[in-house]
């Protein structure tokens, strides 16, 4: 008893001094070590055979891919076995088939089209770590095939796309989750308590600050690789030519991770790490069921000789809420989040560091009766306790989807170089050319049916 007694008291101080390394103040290393302990406690048994999760991977991509990732996140967790991956690069299907057969002694069977592997009734539940204009046509396919659904940030290429998933949700009662994982970060939810909490004062500015697009060199058509279905990964989107272009040992494309800087089918960083730190944002503004009621934007235009990656390099967005906070969406400064009050103190959270204008901030604990967030010290693992539980996830797609939008009315103004008014509750703004980006025409014969 006394060895068992010593073990957990050095597995307790090794993990609060990890916490604190990490940033955390003592007080709240102790809280989150708490919260991680019940999580353990809860997971120490196997689940029943009726609370296995038994898992797809649609998009499963290359070994360094996101797709990959959260496979491996999901696999760590009890009780779940994957069974089928899809990929419409054969190559990336095949391999990980292998790998997971390596590693885990059964056969995983391998999909080119979703839609087969979301056809099998043993499947309950499916990741989709397809490239962002898939997102919505796959997730609504998997629910109505009854499965509880994690989908990649950024929940969706387009608003209206959002709002179908979410008419989805509630016509289904799948259990969906967007893989916004920060939520689950203690240091982000750290500093949007402190915020909430009035630690810094009534809120002027947050700035999320995501880095700039990179610029390519003009690329030309290329062959396309063997074991890519080219048409099927275009999908709903225009048919055009793959592109490929080899410079001091960088792949310039417009697939697989490339598609990134390509507004076709992305947003460039505004929803790539924009989905990340603006979802932080609206959590600490206390935003997640609303948004802004205005935009603007300035940007480098991107280079007009092509084809080249086409999304803005340097932008920065100015948002405007109804309550009075600013948020600015900015590729410049330091990745990460930046809330400040109106006499100038400030907190700044970013993946692996949290700091304040005054360490006071952050060690002062907060009374007992503060308003305190959602606890999820494992993302992955909430989800798949939710998928038990039938409780919302950490960030169901009523967040996501609110999120995404503050990214996708952002690339908007910063495209049309106007500023907006924004409805959050109709969710239309006031002029004609903006309300028409707020969807996209599907390249038949896709097209969302709901």
């Amino acid at each position: 008893m006394e060895r068992g007694n010593l073990s957990r008291r050095g597995f307790m101080e090794r993990s609060l001094a990890a916490l604190t390394a990490a940033g955390l103040p003592l007080w709240y290393a102790r809280q989150t070590f708490a919260a991680d302990e019940e999580k353990r406690a809860k997971d120490q048994k196997e689940p029943a055979p009726s609370d296995r999760t038994v898992l797809g991977v649609i998009g499963i991509g290359s070994p360094q891919s996101r797709g990959r990732a959260i496979l491996g996140d999901a696999l760590k967790q009890k009780g779940v076995t994957c069974v089928a991956v899809c990929d419409v690069d054969d190559r990336h299907c095949d391999r990980a088939a292998r790998e997971l057969r390596s590693r885990g002694g059964r056969d995983v069977a391998r999909y080119h089209d979703y839609r087969e592997l979301l056809a099998r009734k043993d499947i309950n539940a499916v990741l989709i770590a397809t490239p962002d204009h898939w997102h919505a046509l796959v997730a609504i396919e998997a629910m109505r095939q009854g499965k509880d659904v994690y989908c990649e940030k950024p929940m969706t290429l387009t608003i209206a796309e959002g709002q179908a998933v979410l008419r989805v949700v509630k016509e289904t009662g799948r259990v969906f989750r967007v893989g916004s994982q920060q939520r689950s970060d203690a240091r982000f939810r750290l500093a949007c308590e402190l915020v909430r909490n009035g630690r810094i004062g009534k809120i002027k500015t947050v700035e999320t600050r995501i880095g700039s697009n990179p610029v390519s060199p003009v690329l030309a058509e290329a062959p396309i690789p063997e074991g890519l279905d080219w048409d099927f990964w275009l999908g709903p989107t225009p048919k055009v030519p793959y592109l490929l272009k080899e410079e001091n040992k960088h792949v310039f494309t417009n697939c697989h991770y490339e598609f990134r800087w390509w507004y076709t089918w992305s947003g460039g960083k505004m929803t790539d790490w924009g989905a990340h730190h603006n979802d932080i944002a609206q959590w600490g503004l206390g935003m997640d069921e609303t948004g802004p009621v205005a935009v603007e934007a300035t940007g480098e235009a991107p280079p007009k000789d092509g084809p080249r990656y086409d999304t803005h390099p340097n932008f920065e967005i100015t948002y405007t809420y109804a309550a009075g906070p600013v948020l600015r969406c900015m590729s410049k400064g330091e990745n990460g989040i930046r809330f400040e009050g109106e006499d100038g103190q400030w907190i700044f959270v970013t993946r692996g560091k949290i700091d304040a204008s005054d360490k006071k901030l952050l060690e002062e604990k907060l009374p007992e009766s503060a308003t305190r967030l959602y606890v999820s010290t494992n993302h992955m693992g909430n989800w798949l306790e939710c998928i038990r539980t039938r409780k919302p996830t950490i960030c169901a797609p009523e967040i996501g989807h609110r999120s995404v939008t503050v990214c996708h009315i952002g690339v908007i103004a910063l495209r049309l170089g106007k500023k907006l008014k924004w409805d959050p509750v109709k969710e239309r703004f006031d002029d004609d050319e903006a309300n028409k980006m707020l969807s996209r025409e599907m390249r038949a014969p896709w097209k969302l049916e709901v």
